[in-house]
Protein backbone atom coordinates (compact mmCIF):
# COMPACT_ATOMS: atom_id res chain seq x y z
CA UNK A 1 0.00 0.00 0.00
CA UNK A 2 1.52 3.10 -1.12
CA UNK A 3 2.00 6.05 1.70
CA UNK A 4 1.10 8.98 -0.83
CA UNK A 5 -2.94 8.48 -0.93
CA UNK A 6 -4.85 10.79 -3.06
CA UNK A 7 -6.79 13.61 -1.57
CA UNK A 8 -10.33 12.74 -1.45
CA UNK A 9 -13.21 14.04 -3.27
CA UNK A 10 -15.69 13.88 -0.91
CA UNK A 11 -15.19 16.24 2.20
CA UNK A 12 -15.23 13.96 5.43
CA UNK A 13 -13.67 16.60 7.65
CA UNK A 14 -16.15 18.62 6.80
CA UNK A 15 -19.43 16.07 7.59
CA UNK A 16 -17.67 14.92 10.77
CA UNK A 17 -17.13 18.28 12.21
CA UNK A 18 -20.80 19.11 11.44
CA UNK A 19 -21.85 15.63 13.21
CA UNK A 20 -19.89 16.60 16.24
CA UNK A 21 -21.27 20.18 16.39
CA UNK A 22 -25.03 18.64 15.70
CA UNK A 23 -23.98 16.71 19.50
CA UNK A 24 -23.78 20.23 21.07
CA UNK A 25 -26.89 21.51 19.65
CA UNK A 26 -28.24 18.04 21.27
CA UNK A 27 -26.86 18.41 24.04
CA UNK A 28 -27.99 21.97 24.59
CA UNK A 29 -31.00 21.59 23.00
CA UNK A 30 -32.03 18.15 26.32
CA UNK A 31 -31.04 21.13 28.81
CA UNK A 32 -33.13 23.75 27.34
CA UNK A 33 -36.05 20.63 27.05
CA UNK A 34 -35.59 19.63 30.71
CA UNK A 35 -35.48 23.18 32.03
CA UNK A 36 -31.61 23.41 33.45
CA UNK A 37 -28.17 20.94 33.78
CA UNK A 38 -28.55 17.99 35.56
CA UNK A 39 -26.20 16.91 38.56
CA UNK A 40 -22.89 18.69 38.22
CA UNK A 41 -22.67 19.07 34.43
CA UNK A 42 -21.76 22.55 33.34
CA UNK A 43 -20.15 23.78 29.79
CA UNK A 44 -17.41 25.31 28.77
CA UNK A 45 -17.83 27.10 24.98
CA UNK A 46 -15.74 28.50 23.15
CA UNK A 47 -16.37 30.45 20.02
CA UNK A 48 -15.35 33.01 16.95
CA UNK A 49 -16.63 36.41 17.96
CA UNK A 50 -16.85 37.62 14.33
CA UNK A 51 -17.59 34.49 12.48
CA UNK A 52 -21.24 35.27 10.68
CA UNK A 53 -24.20 34.80 12.65
CA UNK A 54 -22.63 35.82 16.07
CA UNK A 55 -24.44 38.25 17.69
CA UNK A 56 -23.21 39.08 20.59
CA UNK A 57 -23.35 43.24 22.80
CA UNK A 58 -20.40 45.48 20.96
CA UNK A 59 -18.54 45.76 24.22
CA UNK A 60 -18.13 41.91 24.38
CA UNK A 61 -16.43 41.70 20.52
CA UNK A 62 -14.55 44.80 21.36
CA UNK A 63 -12.62 42.70 24.13
CA UNK A 64 -12.84 39.65 22.33
CA UNK A 65 -12.42 40.71 18.81
CA UNK A 66 -11.29 37.19 18.06
CA UNK A 67 -12.87 34.22 20.51
CA UNK A 68 -13.92 34.05 23.99
CA UNK A 69 -15.43 31.47 26.00
CA UNK A 70 -18.69 31.36 27.96
CA UNK A 71 -19.88 29.62 31.10
CA UNK A 72 -22.89 27.44 31.33
CA UNK A 73 -23.69 26.92 34.96
CA UNK A 74 -25.53 28.57 37.37
CA UNK A 75 -25.99 32.27 36.37
CA UNK A 76 -27.59 31.84 32.82
CA UNK A 77 -31.18 31.97 31.52
CA UNK A 78 -33.41 32.05 28.17
CA UNK A 79 -31.42 29.08 26.86
CA UNK A 80 -33.04 28.45 23.33
CA UNK A 81 -31.89 25.83 20.77
CA UNK A 82 -32.37 25.95 17.01
CA UNK A 83 -30.70 23.37 14.31
CA UNK A 84 -28.40 25.80 13.17
CA UNK A 85 -27.77 27.82 16.42
CA UNK A 86 -28.32 28.66 20.46
CA UNK A 87 -29.32 32.00 21.97
CA UNK A 88 -28.97 32.19 25.90
CA UNK A 89 -28.53 35.20 28.44
CA UNK A 90 -26.08 35.32 30.58
CA UNK A 91 -24.24 38.15 33.17
CA UNK A 92 -20.51 39.59 32.47
CA UNK A 93 -19.61 41.81 35.33
CA UNK A 94 -23.11 41.78 36.68
CA UNK A 95 -24.41 43.16 33.76
CA UNK A 96 -26.77 41.30 31.88
CA UNK A 97 -26.12 40.54 27.87
CA UNK A 98 -27.86 37.63 25.51
CA UNK A 99 -25.56 35.95 22.89
CA UNK A 100 -26.76 34.38 19.83
CA UNK A 101 -23.91 31.60 18.67
CA UNK A 102 -24.28 29.76 15.40
CA UNK A 103 -22.79 26.18 16.24
CA UNK A 104 -21.08 26.97 13.05
CA UNK A 105 -18.96 29.13 15.46
CA UNK A 106 -18.15 26.84 18.07
CA UNK A 107 -14.09 25.88 18.46
CA UNK A 108 -14.35 24.19 21.31
CA UNK A 109 -17.08 22.32 23.58
CA UNK A 110 -16.24 21.06 27.59
CA UNK A 111 -17.88 19.72 30.23
CA UNK A 112 -15.50 19.21 33.39
CA UNK A 113 -18.36 17.07 35.04
CA UNK A 114 -17.41 14.38 33.28
CA UNK A 115 -14.45 14.79 31.85
CA UNK A 116 -15.57 15.20 28.18
CA UNK A 117 -14.14 17.57 25.06
CA UNK A 118 -14.55 18.19 21.50
CA UNK A 119 -12.46 20.38 19.75
CA UNK A 120 -13.12 21.44 16.43
CA UNK A 121 -10.78 22.05 13.14
CA UNK A 122 -9.50 25.83 12.57
CA UNK A 123 -8.19 26.59 9.08
CA UNK A 124 -4.39 27.54 10.06
CA UNK A 125 -4.90 30.69 8.91
CA UNK A 126 -7.45 31.36 11.14
CA UNK A 127 -5.93 29.75 14.51
CA UNK A 128 -6.88 31.85 17.70
CA UNK A 129 -4.89 33.68 19.54
CA UNK A 130 -4.63 33.80 23.68
CA UNK A 131 -7.30 35.79 24.91
CA UNK A 132 -8.50 37.26 28.25
CA UNK A 133 -11.13 34.50 29.67
CA UNK A 134 -14.95 35.94 29.42
CA UNK A 135 -15.70 36.46 33.30
CA UNK A 136 -19.24 35.69 32.25
CA UNK A 137 -19.76 35.38 36.52
CA UNK A 138 -18.79 31.38 36.36
CA UNK A 139 -16.33 30.05 37.89
CA UNK A 140 -12.65 30.02 36.69
CA UNK A 141 -11.78 27.91 33.57
CA UNK A 142 -9.20 25.67 34.16
CA UNK A 143 -7.60 23.18 31.85
CA UNK A 144 -8.61 19.30 32.29
CA UNK A 145 -6.34 16.60 30.76
CA UNK A 146 -8.83 13.71 30.45
CA UNK A 147 -9.26 11.08 27.85
CA UNK A 148 -12.35 11.74 26.93
CA UNK A 149 -11.38 14.56 24.41
CA UNK A 150 -12.29 14.64 20.46
CA UNK A 151 -10.09 16.22 18.19
CA UNK A 152 -10.57 15.90 15.07
CA UNK A 153 -8.04 16.56 12.44
CA UNK A 154 -7.53 15.67 8.64
CA UNK A 155 -4.45 16.88 7.66
CA UNK A 156 -3.05 16.00 4.77
CA UNK A 157 0.35 13.27 4.95
CA UNK A 158 3.29 14.48 3.44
Amino acid sequence: MSEDLPDSLIPYDEIVQEALRAVVGRVLGEVQQSGGLPGAHHFYITFKTSAPGVDIPKHLVERFPDEMTIVLQNKYWDLKVQSDLFQVSLTFNQVAAQLTIPFSAITAFVDPAVNFALQFQVAADELPELHEEAENDGPQVTSEDGSNVVTVDFGKKK
